[in-house]
């Protein structure tokens, strides 16, 4: 069954459609507009068919406070302070308007990940038209139901959710009266490792919600992105950068443009390569069965002489009798003066 999300009036995520591929932008702007344009940009000239944002501040996100559980103590953001993480990671909402311009000017779309009620109606301004829920949002039930009601496509990511918890965040937005959703299988870690990933959860995610199911994926290199697709993923979404030597929280584990372009073909190689279920041969196929063994006169043969293994065997190439017609041929007689290298065929044999 084909369960096709709608994203935009031009694109819908289905089992008959490519993989959608997103480039997350998040902190590789580095504090700078112009370089989200550029971003933009090469996200388009890699290959993306979408790019993404994430629209917060520091003080909705969280407070500032020295106190230790405001402290980041693992991780690749160690040492941290909540606050000011998300202060040099935020992207300014006054830039939005116009990296979403920028966007629709080149053609490719423009999307954002939203944490609460005014970011919500801020790219409800925007004109936004789908959204994407991150996995740390997934218990968040009382935003969930907010974003469902603006009955626009949604994205969730389930990193570190339960199924328990995904049932639950799906049926919220559901009860809702919004069926336009997407579950990425995700792991939480930033970079991801491959034990982690868990490539697996895509089908049974498919199967257990019935909708289509894609890879956020935080892992380095392209390995489990294009492994997915295997997997029946039909989103992809990698963070993306110019540049990881340009310092920001999420350069580490970004892929830069011409990484990220290898990915995109070797993810539509993949695509081409699964195809269908097809059992009928190809015209190249055809011209290679011809170098299939088949039954050949490897003596001179007489009329009336006996065909054995020593006067025949089964060679390349395929012109002659297939090689399951060997015991019916052994013992027969020729029918006629048969030359070395002739092709047997029931035509010379009694």
């Amino acid at each position: 069954m084909d369960n096709k999300l709608q994203l935009t009036k031009n694109r819908a995520i289905g089992e008959k459609n490519p993989a959608y591929i997103i480039a997350e932008m998040s902190a590789n702007h580095a504090g700078s507009k112009e370089r989200a344009l550029e971003i933009i940009r090469a996200a388009k000239n890699a290959g993306a068919d979408c790019v993404k944002v994430q629209t917060y501040t520091p003080d909705t996100m969280t407070i500032d406070s020295d106190k230790e559980w405001f402290q980041i103590d693992k991780g690749t953001w160690k040492g941290e302070n909540l606050h000011t993480l998300y202060q040099k990671a935020y992207t300014p909402w006054e830039w939005q308007e116009d990296l979403k311009k920028e966007a629709e000017k080149i053609g490719i779309d423009f999307f954002s990940t939203p944490y609460e009620k005014t970011a919500v109606d801020f790219l409800e301004d925007l004109g936004v038209e789908f959204y994407k829920v991150a996995s740390f949002s997934i218990t968040n039930i009382p935003f969930l139901k907010y974003l469902a009601n603006k009955n626009k496509p949604i994205i969730m990511s389930t990193g570190m959710a339960t199924l328990s918890e995904i049932d639950e965040a799906v049926r919220t937005i559901r009860n809702e009266g919004n069926d336009k959703l997407a579950l990425l299988n995700c792991s939480s870690a930033y970079p991801s490792i491959p034990d982690d990933m868990n490539l697996k959860n895509i089908k049974n995610l498919k199967d257990t919600f019935d909708l289509p199911v894609g890879l956020s994926d935080h892992s380095l290199g392209s390995v489990a992105a294009v492994t997915s697709i295997a997997m029946g993923a039909k989103i992809i979404e990698k963070h993306f950068c110019l540049s990881r030597e340009i310092e920001n929280p999420d350069s580490s584990f970004s892929m830069e443009p011409a990484e990220f372009k290898q990915m995109v073909e070797d993810i539509r190689a993949a695509e081409k390569a699964i195809g269908t279920v097809d059992y009928s041969i190809s015209e190249k196929e055809k011209e290679s069965r011809i170098f299939r063994r088949s039954i050949f006169v490897v003596e001179d043969i007489k009329a009336g002489e006996t065909i054995t293994e020593e006067n025949v065997r089964m060679i390349r190439p395929g012109y002659g009798l297939k090689p399951k017609h060997w015991p019916n041929v052994l013992g027969k007689k020729a029918l006629k003066d048969i030359e070395r290298g002739t092709p047997l065929d029931w035509g010379l044999i009694e």
